[in-house]
């Protein structure tokens, strides 16, 4: 395995890596860790602008993902049936949206963003494709439609929320497996993306090992840290012993 960190109090330790692959790591997230304190490492590890905006929120409370970042670019049109420009593949209905979508990969979250928000960029049938490629959900930068198809599905899907009108004459894909920016957040093909009814983090595959080690750790600590409130413990005793709160 490889090496990792332990927070004990205030003290450092070295500690083996518990996933030896994202199977196992998207497990031990699911189970153990949540957004809030996964961001709460990368805001002690210096990376203060992790987290996409608050408007971008789960189509139901307890829907949870956690996956690869699978990136698309997405762009405004004005005229979808104007012939002429320079790119041929403003002709192409949807642009690359079909074949970013055939290219979902197993706990991959398809996630997309540089559009205005003024259409829907995930739906009811998307879902059910990204289901068959065991995608592990959809982030959107904008809204979402065929909302109780989704939810019949109980495909996880974030986005500003349910408006029906609809991309194919509005935008289109351009690219995908493409850095891309939510917000001011930005975004790598690959990057792990936790959501759950607090928002949506992005964790940069480069310091994912030491964020989720310590996450665990921070998350357990959390636990301890409860049980003792609730038998009594007071806040600044608990905080000055466990550096938690």
């Amino acid at each position: 395995y490889e090496i990792g960190v332990r927070l004990v109090g205030s003290e450092m330790c070295i500690r083996d890596r518990e996933w030896k692959d994202d199977k196992t790591l998207i497990t031990l997230i699911k189970a153990e860790l949540y957004t809030a304190v996964i961001g709460d490492i990368m805001d002690k590890m210096g990376y203060l602008h992790q987290f996409l905006p608050p408007h971008i929120r789960p189509l139901r409370d307890d829907m949870l993902i956690a996956g690869r970042a699978m990136t698309v670019l997405e762009a405004d049109v004005h005229d979808n049936s104007a012939s002429g420009g320079n790119n041929p593949l403003l002709q192409r209905s949807f642009g690359l949206m079909l074949e970013a979508l055939d290219d979902l990969k197993e706990d991959e979250v398809y996630i997309c963003s540089g559009s205005s928000p003024e259409y829907a960029l995930w739906g009811e049938l998307m879902s059910a494709r990204a289901m068959q490629c065991k995608a592990a959900g959809a982030v959107v930068n904008g809204y979402s439609r065929d909302t109780k198809g989704i939810l019949a599905l109980d495909f996880p899907c974030f986005s500003y929320g349910p408006y029906a009108q609809d991309q194919a004459p509005r935008g289109k894909v351009i690219d995908y497996r493409v850095p891309i920016e939510v917000d001011g957040v930005l975004v790598n093909d690959g990057d792990m993306l936790i959501g759950d009814i607090d928002g949506v983090c992005v964790v940069p595959r480069r310091i994912e090992e030491e964020v989720f080690t310590r996450a665990l750790e921070k998350a357990r600590g959390e636990r301890i840290v409860l049980k003792k409130i609730q038998e009594g413990m007071r806040a600044r005793d608990a905080f000055d012993k466990f550096g938690i709160m």
